[in-house]
């Protein structure tokens, strides 16, 4: 896929964006796109820079605007391989997202998070987690895949939509309960908490801007309001 230099520069700013701005959380990915090796959580870190949303704003101006496309057809399954070890780092994208979202990481062998804290981005609660009790905790696709899929992803290849729900920039360590009320929805319909918009809109015009995916007219007002919280 052809990408502007715009959207080179910002897809890669998603990889880089803290998860928690005004917050004490701070994380991002390795220059390999990795996560580190030690989950950060909410171990500290600065918020999205001027630049950061600049560089969004940019991006947002450009990317396309679009009606919803109906829904007919979508299954998960067509999204490929759930948390599939696309970076071939030995680790599952759920594991990876753990190790990097969660403080205090606990580890069984080189993988599987057994324990950790996590502060939600999108409310702000403060999480302790455990495998046994592994749906206190889930992975988020910021751009939601159904959405996606109304929004063009339909027309992609089963690749490109493999790679799409397993892409880290993507991908949020968050709690359960805020992540099932936010369900296939856009930042037109469901918000974060205040503190953590203008990181959000950050991350979500970047994975939009990278995989050429369109916003609806809500969703684009709701992101240029977002970042006017940086």
């Amino acid at each position: 896929m052809v990408r502007t230099a715009v959207r080179t520069a910002v897809a890669g700013l998603a990889l880089a964006v803290p998860l928690a701005a005004g917050c004490d959380a701070g994380v991002g990915l390795s220059e390999s796109g990795s996560p580190p090796s030690g989950g950060t959580g909410s171990s500290g870190g600065a918020g999205p820079s001027s630049g950061d949303e600049a560089r969004a704003r940019a991006a947002l101006s450009g990317l396309k605007i679009a009606s919803e496309g109906g829904g007919d057809g979508y299954e998960r399954e067509k999204f490929g391989t759930r948390w599939k070890d696309i970076d071939r780092n030995g680790c599952d994208q759920r594991n990876d997202v753990l190790a990097r979202d969660l403080a205090d990481v606990g580890k069984r062998g080189d993988c599987v998070v057994m324990t950790g804290r996590l502060r939600d981005p999108y409310t702000g609660k403060d999480i302790t987690f455990a495998k046994k009790d592994a749906a206190e905790v889930q992975i988020d696709h910021v751009y939601p895949l159904a959405l996606a899929w109304r929004m063009g992803a339909s027309d992609w290849s089963e690749d490109e939509r493999e790679k799409f729900a397993n892409d880290h920039g993507n991908l949020l360590a968050v709690w359960g309960v805020p992540n099932r009320q936010k369900s296939d929805s856009g930042p037109g319909e469901w918000k974060p908490q205040k503190s953590f918009q203008c990181a959000y809109a950050i991350r979500y015009i970047a994975v939009a801007d990278k995989y050429a995916l369109p916003v609806t007219r809500a969703d684009h007002a709701a992101l240029q309001d977002f970042l006017g919280r940086c």
